[in-house]
């Protein structure tokens, strides 16, 4: 709070940035790690679900239908 009184004038912030490089095989790597990850995905089944909920439905009506 002082120091403006005197002329202190406020110093911008160093920023040190660490160097770094490009290496082609640590990009390599990561691009596979990714692509692992990605196809751990399971398949849609919502098809054959929507099939299995039809044909359940289609006994109920019928069951219904002989009584």
């Amino acid at each position: 709070m002082i120091k403006p009184m005197f002329g202190h004038q406020p110093k911008p912030k160093k920023f040190d940035l660490p160097l770094r490089y490009y290496d082609p095989k640590e990009d390599e790597k990561r691009k596979e790690r990714i692509r692992i990850q990605s196809h751990t995905r399971r398949p849609d089944k919502q098809g054959t679900r929507i099939v299995l909920y039809a044909v359940l439905l289609f006994m109920v009506v019928w069951i219904i239908s002989i009584l």
